[in-house]
C-alpha cells in the first residue's frame, strides 16, 4: 500500500487563517462591546423596540403625503356587472 506524503504545509496555511480570522472577531467584539457601552440604555425596562408606540388606531401612512382625501364614488356596493 503506497502511503502519502506529508501534508503539513496546507495544515500550518488553515491553522494560520483560523487564528487570524478569531484574532478579527476578537477586535469587532471589543469594538462592539465599547459602542454599547457609550450608548447604553434610552430608559430602563423599556424596549426599544417598541418605544413611543401609541396603542389605538394609526394614522395611515400611504395618505399623508395626497394632498386631497381618496376619491371612493369609482366602486359600487352592489355585485351587477361581476363573474
Amino acid at each position: 500500500m503506497a502511503t502519502r506524503g506529508p501534508l503539513g504545509r496546507g495544515k500550518r496555511e488553515r491553522e494560520r487563517a483560523r487564528v487570524e480570522k478569531q484574532k478579527q472577531k476578537a477586535v469587532r467584539r471589543d469594538e462592539a462591546k465599547q459602542r454599547r457601552s457609550q450608548t447604553g440604555p434610552n430608559e430602563p425596562g423599556v424596549d426599544p423596540d417598541i418605544a413611543g408606540i401609541v396603542p389605538g388606531p394609526q394614522a395611515n401612512p400611504w395618505l399623508d403625503d395626497l394632498d386631497e382625501p381618496a376619491d371612493d364614488s369609482k366602486t359600487s356596493d352592489n355585485d351587477e356587472g361581476r363573474g
